[in-house]
């Protein structure tokens, strides 16, 4: 039987991914499965850049606001939901648009799932003792030592990830980065055309980003800041949470601990996005099938629904 095609429409941050699925949207029947790990969350509206209720009601949208910000949601459900939502939009008809900028997921979606060990309490609770003892960035300089390949792509306050690298070595006495090589590649139900949209000028990019979270800083009713102060009166969040981790989210925390002003403020949260955006373009730059259309074309939605159609003119291979 035939596979259907499923677009994946990737890019970093401020890219215009949102603009080139509505797009493809307007021409063809299509319904969009969020690829991005903080639009999951409700109540997270300004600094996610989540799409409007006028564009979710104009095109069906998935796998947005389906959690609370106290949970957390895994690569493995991410990949469970994304496959199963892309096999229910196909048999309506409709094609299936996955569109976002967590790199992970699109990962995991490509290669399949790793089969490494579950987090262990008690390896977990001597790291962190350990790393409360040293730093993170020493932790991160054991981790070169003893699994290079993985220490190279993570940053050195990366705590989480570097943690769970040194876990890994713990449970089985190997590095993660041979035991995810050996992991076998899990086929797709469907064929996925990775489009990528990626910047010319990268610094044309970083203005967009700027701009862009002004606008979040500025929005009404108080913008981002505002939005962070509501979920911080729950009482029930804290900064260790992957939600509060987002990007913009952790600045403004801090912003509201007072560890520093509005200007600092500012300042923090574009450069986290900018570091954002670096780390997805390394990842797309691992992708070497992926189409690359510049996003700072003036048509760069229109030229994504024409490779799109082109796409679509082709059978999908059997």
């Amino acid at each position: 039987m035939q596979k259907p095609i499923v677009v994946g429409l990737m890019g970093p941050t401020a890219s215009g991914k949102t603009a080139a699925a509505l797009e493809i949207a307007r021409h063809v029947p299509s319904e969009i499965i969020s690829v991005d790990s903080a639009l999951v969350y409700r109540g997270m509206d300004i600094g996610t850049a989540k799409p409007s209720l006028e564009e979710r009601a104009a095109v069906p949208h998935h796998l947005i606001d389906i959690l609370d910000p106290a949970d957390a949601y895994s690569v493995m459900q991410f990949r469970q939901d994304a496959v199963r939502l892309a096999g229910e939009i196909a048999a309506r008809g409709r094609l299936p648009l996955l569109v976002g900028g967590t790199m992970l997921y699109f990962k995991a979606l490509r290669d399949g799932l790793d089969d490494l060990p579950q987090a262990a309490p008690e390896v977990r609770a001597k790291l962190d003792r350990e790393a409360a003892d040293i730093g993170i960035p020493s932790m991160h300089a054991r981790l070169a030592a003893l699994d290079p390949d993985t220490a190279a792509r993570l940053k050195p306050n990366d705590a989480q990830r570097i943690q769970r690298a040194l876990e890994i070595i713990e449970l089985t006495g190997q590095p993660m980065s041979e035991l995810l090589a050996r992991a076998p590649k899990t086929e797709l139900p469907f064929d996925l055309l990775p489009l990528s949209l990626e910047p010319s000028d990268r610094a044309v990019l970083h203005a967009r980003i700027a701009s862009r979270f002004d606008a979040m800083l500025d929005a009404k009713d108080g913008g981002l800041l505002a939005e962070v102060e509501k979920l911080r009166a729950r009482g029930d969040l804290h900064p260790g949470l992957p939600s509060m981790r987002c990007v913009g989210y952790r600045q403004a925390w801090e912003y509201l601990d007072g560890a520093y002003g509005r200007a600092e403020l500012r300042e923090k949260g574009i450069a986290a996005t900018r570091q954002l955006a670096k780390r997805q373009l390394t990842w797309l730059r691992s992708m070497p099938d992926r189409i690359v259309i510049d996003c700072l074309r003036p048509d760069a939605p229109a030229a994504v629904l024409e490779t799109v159609r082109k796409a679509r003119e082709t059978p999908p291979r059997s």
